[in-house]
């Protein structure tokens, strides 16, 4: 295995951070954020440990901010954002343009939503189908912000942050190679 390097892991904290605040300062607006965006881009980037711990990081800040660090979100969350990593690293990994990526993020936000449906029954006690649909909306917000900010953001972002990954060897004179 290889090891983690200081700068990869300052990057990773800070990576981290950006997730993590984005989504804060987005909230004020329903299903707008690019939160999808970030994940995918992260998954596709840092190996699968390496994303395992962004996004748990982001779980348990996201949950103890918004006061809701307890048995009956904080799974539902972390399941749902897992889902796009291990797609992303199993049946999807091929997937590596902007367009795909995009049409996933769709297909990610719908299942996020989805998941969300057992612990938003259970904890607002109301029948299914009513939650469904009131959902339906939000559904539709989430799942277009996260196309737009995939198609438009996704490979901007993923130039400049394998640019700051690239290992840079230096000549004997010093100079980078």
């Amino acid at each position: 295995m290889k090891k983690m390097t200081i700068k990869r892991l300052v990057i990773i904290s800070i990576l981290t951070a950006i997730l993590f605040v984005q989504e804060q300062i987005l909230s004020f607006i329903p299903n707008v954020q690019l939160t999808f965006l970030l994940i995918i881009l992260y998954c596709k980037t840092f190996n699968f440990i390496e994303s395992v711990l962004m996004i748990t990081v982001h779980v348990i800040l996201d949950n103890l901010l918004m006061g809701s660090f307890n048995l009956i979100v904080v799974p539902f969350m972390y399941a749902g954002y897992l889902v796009i990593l291990i797609t992303l690293k199993t049946i999807f990994k091929k997937v590596n343009y902007s367009l795909g990526l995009a049409f996933l993020s769709i297909l990610y936000s719908l299942i996020y939503c989805w998941i969300f449906f057992i612990p938003g029954v259970f904890m607002l006690q109301i029948p299914f189908w009513t939650y469904f649909i009131q959902d339906i909306p939000f559904e539709i917000l989430i799942a277009a912000s996260s196309f737009l900010s995939v198609l438009w953001l996704y490979k901007p972002l993923k130039r400049v942050l394998d640019s700051q990954l690239e290992e840079k060897t230096i000549n004997e004179s010093g100079d980078s190679l």
